[in-house]
């Protein structure tokens, strides 16, 4: 209060000093008028200074006010905490004893709830991968999801509505793994395309399109997805004999691990058909294809060619006169061109023209025998091969993946499949070619053998 009042003072000085260097300003006229002006601004500094300190009294009651309003505030808002907190403990006691309530009133329903909870689980993970998903949606599995959270929760008993919705479902699932079902779905092509179309669901195996195409289902979206690539052409026969028929009995290609994720069917599907098979034989394997095509056409050309020539030597043989467009009429043209040769030199002769007819009888039949014999070689050549590059990849990856060890030794023994293949009909081919060309040369043989004993009996008659 002494430091309010000084500065009251203070301020009234300043006040007046001012005030008469105002009054000095104005060039009071006489001491009079010099006076007035003191005394004038005299009263109006004290009664500014009457006001500020009213206002500052109001103020200072005023605070006072606040201050003890605050302090209240705080004691009521403490006493509340104080309640609050034993409500709190109250109700964590309360909390506490109907939990223990609960937990003795359920009894054996809480292990009851646990066996419902396992099953609507179980449930739940085999409908999210069914096939019937694709026909019945999702809704069982919202419904379910609804049951394992207030069976799981032990604040809320299942009712009796959704207890029934789980026996249901479960008993539906059962009916639907035995039928054939056609019913209209949205079919996901290769290339993305989505397009409506009717599908045939056979059981919880497999899915096929009208046409006969093989279906995945794909649970993380909900939709079905035509397999990029198909199974052999006698399943696809059957798949669209399936989807077109209405009643009957019909033989159609089924995966038996369909609901746990198809792995026969992938098997089947990743399985290499002729032509990929022929390409994992590589160059190797190109090469035995090459050169069995090679004597392919040569023991063709060789079996038409003696066949040619067969048939005109039977012909040479219903006739009296010599005819050289076939091996055996060129013999006898040796004969009718020295009938009164000796037997001796005629023999020669004969046998001379016989050997000039065996090369061409006996052409490409060395060329089939050693094509029979290297394409085997050539075969294994391949296998060698491979094995050394799987026994390589062993080395660098490791012996952990299986699928891959046979994948690599069954691309391997394809060259020596190949080698067989082409080995085995060049054989038979040659066996053939071989005999039609020695049955031939005997039918020279014997005419040549014939004509010298018919010249010798002439001669002797002769002599």
């Amino acid at each position: 209060m002494k430091k309010l009042i000084k500065t009251i003072a203070i301020a009234t000085v300043g006040a007046a000093l001012s005030c008469g260097a105002m009054a000095q300003d104005a060039s009071p006229t006489s001491l009079e008028q010099l006076l007035e002006n003191v005394k004038q601004g005299s009263a109006t500094d004290a009664k500014e200074a009457r006001e500020r300190e009213a206002k500052f009294q109001r103020e200072k009651a005023s605070q006072a006010t606040e201050v003890k309003n605050a302090e209240a505030e705080r004691t009521r808002q403490q006493n509340r905490s104080v309640q609050l907190e034993k409500k709190f403990e109250d109700n964590e006691l309360l909390i506490s004893q109907k939990q223990s309530e609960l937990r003795e009133r359920l009894g054996s329903l809480s292990e009851l709830f646990g066996h419902v909870t396992s099953a609507a689980g179980d449930a739940r993970a085999n409908f999210e991968t069914s096939l019937t998903s694709a026909q019945l949606g999702s809704d069982r599995i919202a419904k379910l999801d609804a049951l394992i959270e207030t069976a799981s929760s032990g604040e809320e008993l299942p009712t009796i509505e959704q207890l029934e919705g789980l026996w249901f479902e479960l008993q539906r699932e059962a009916i639907e793994s035995g039928r054939v079902v056609k019913f209209p779905a949205t079919v996901i092509e290769p290339t993305g395309e989505q397009t409506q179309t009717n599908v045939v669901r056979i059981g919880l195996y497999n899915i096929v399109t009208e046409d006969g195409q093989y279906l995945q289902y794909i649970s993380s979206e909900g939709a079905l997805a035509i397999l990029p690539r198909q199974p052999a052409g006698s399943y696809l026969s059957g798949a669209a004999a399936l989807a077109s028929s209405s009643s009957g009995v019909t033989a159609v290609g089924l995966d038996p691990t369909g609901p746990s994720g198809g792995s026969f069917l992938n098997a089947l599907i990743a399985a290499p058909n002729l032509e990929e098979r022929w390409h994992q034989g590589g160059y190797v394997g190109y090469v035995i294809t090459a050169v069995g095509i090679f004597g392919f056409l040569l023991a063709i050309m060789r079996l038409v060619q003696l066949t040619a020539i067969d048939a005109k030597v039977r012909a040479q043989l219903k006739s009296d006169k010599a005819n050289t467009n076939n091996p055996l009429g060129r013999v006898l043209a040796v004969h009718e061109s020295n009938p009164n040769m000796d037997t001796e030199t005629l023999e020669l002769k004969l046998s001379e023209a016989v050997l000039k007819e065996l090369p061409k009888l006996e052409s490409g039949l060395t060329l089939l025998k050693i094509i029979a014999a290297v394409a085997p070689l050539l075969g294994l050549l391949g296998t060698v091969t491979g094995m050394i590059m799987t026994f390589q990849a062993i080395t660098i990856f490791g012996a952990g993946d299986p699928k891959a060890m046979a994948g690599g030794i069954s691309a391997a023994l394809i060259t020596t499949v190949l080698g067989l293949i082409v080995a085995i009909p060049t054989v038979l081919m040659h066996t053939i070619v071989s005999g039609r060309s020695k049955r031939i040369i005997q039918v020279l043989e014997e005419e040549t053998t014939g004509i010298i004993a018919e010249h010798t009996e002439a001669s002797l008659r002769s002599h």
